[in-house]
């Protein structure tokens, strides 16, 4: 096949129809936990005003400066396509007054994000993201409930046995701001071993030093001074709640003092799902608390934490493990026909059944049985209902099991009631969707 003319831009890519399966199930799985937590959904606009994201994540983040789409109005007006999904929330957490809502506010979210960055397997320029927030609480039984919902899904989705859990605190501000004198201390003199990014990164922000994926720089990493000794008393007392609250949940984790996220606005908490065999390399996502945001952002000194998942990697991660989603767009009933009069009466009878519920198919502008029937077998179809003009004129209806290959003919009037019977009495056709 030779290549076709336009293809999509690099970093970015279609999702077909067997992927959508996939989306479609994990969207499934996270609305359930969601709700059933109480979280309602909320969703921001794909593009920001830039000192949004300059003013959260912070401009010495590698986000802000390396990897945001920027674009500029007809006005001049500086924006940027959302590279995350925190910053947005708690713009609109502000903007529209949720604050006045009882606490906690639970939020939650399914969309598209976007960075530029180098396109390498699970890492893509155009990629969707899940996520929830959860504002005006501090108590570490919140992390641990987030922490919990984000490993319950995981492990709905067939995953968890190929992650693990790393955990860490990164303090308070108090707590970082003598710490980041601390590494510079220890980093000085040692310039000439790190990256280019960490020199950099040594004076604008010293603690992302300790996350660097450059062997030479997680050397350095490993004998840096740890957070732990500069810790406050209820900085400590925090983290070791929150370790009691994931043992009593059941949820397995490794204490990781070089986690530090990559974004500023985290304090205390923080915590990724990493892959078992390559590491933070690929990690399908992590969270952490950011008590400070809402206040940085404009708004009262306000609590909270939020965990987002990249769907993608989690897609890669089913299909190693071999799970298939459960296909809700199969074909149940195909209906062939042949002959005009019969053509008039298929038209309704496959409205009527989609109307119950039944996934139909009707190859109406195919005039041969023989390509209808291949069509059938090839959209591996549970039943066929073949009506002709001989059926028309008798009142009948043949009736074909796709997987036993055994037909029998049956009264026409009654074809919806047996369909029914046949896929189950799951169908509602007095119910209309909003009702369901």
């Amino acid at each position: 096949m030779s290549n076709p003319r336009y293809q999509s831009p690099k970093g970015v890519h279609d999702i077909l129809p067997d992927d959508h399966l996939y989306f479609s199930f994990i969207k499934k799985v996270v609305r359930h936990h969601c709700r059933r937590a109480g979280f309602r959904r909320i969703s921001t606009p794909i593009f920001e005003d830039v000192e949004v994201f300059k003013r959260s994540i912070g401009e010495s983040s590698d986000i802000v400066e390396k990897e945001m789409f920027l674009f500029e109005s007809k006005s001049g007006k500086k924006y940027a396509l959302k590279p995350e999904g925190t910053a947005g929330v708690v713009r609109a957490y502000l903007e529209h007054g949720l604050s006045n809502l009882p606490k906690p506010v639970e939020f939650y979210y399914i969309e598209p994000h976007f960075r530029y960055n180098r396109p390498q397997k699970g890492r893509y320029r155009q990629f969707h993201q899940f996520g929830f927030e959860v504002l005006g609480e501090s108590d570490p039984a919140i992390d641990a409930q987030v922490i919990y919902i984000s490993h319950r899904i995981n492990y709905d989705l067939g995953i968890a046995d190929r992650l693990t859990l790393q955990l860490n605190t990164i303090g308070s501000s108090e707590d970082r701001k003598q710490y980041r004198e601390d590494l510079v201390n220890y980093y000085t003199g040692k310039e000439r071993s790190l990256c280019e990014d960490c020199k950099r990164r040594m004076y604008e922000n010293p603690m992302r030093l300790l996350d660097c994926k450059e062997e030479d720089c997680q050397i350095l990493a490993s004998m840096a001074p740890k957070l732990e000794s500069v810790l406050s008393e209820e900085s400590k007392e925090h983290f070791s709640l929150l370790q009691e609250y994931l043992t009593e949940l059941g949820v397995k984790y490794e204490l990781n003092p070089t986690l530090v996220r990559g974004l500023d606005y985290y304090t205390h908490t923080v915590f990724e799902f990493w892959s078992k065999k390559e590491g933070s390399q690929n990690a399908t996502g992590g969270g952490g608390r950011y008590d400070g945001l809402v206040e940085l952002m404009g708004g009262e000194s306000t609590p909270a934490i939020g965990y987002a998942a990249g769907m993608e990697r989690i897609v890669e991660y089913m299909k190693e493990a071999g799970i298939r989603p459960p296909n809700k767009d199969k074909v149940e009933v195909f209906v062939a026909q042949l002959g005009l009069v019969a053509k008039k009466k298929s038209l309704s009878l496959i409205n009527e059944l989609r109307n119950l519920g039944i996934n139909t198919v009707g190859a109406i502008g195919k005039s041969s049985m023989k390509g209808q029937m291949g069509l059938a077998d090839k959209l591996n179809a549970k039943y066929s209902l073949i009506l002709g003009q001989i059926e028309v004129q008798e009142g009948t209806i043949i009736l074909r099991n796709m997987e036993k290959g055994s037909q029998e003919i049956v009264p026409y009037e009654g074809i919806v009631e047996k369909m029914k019977t046949l896929l189950g009495e799951k169908k509602l056709s007095s119910k209309k969707l909003w009702e369901e």
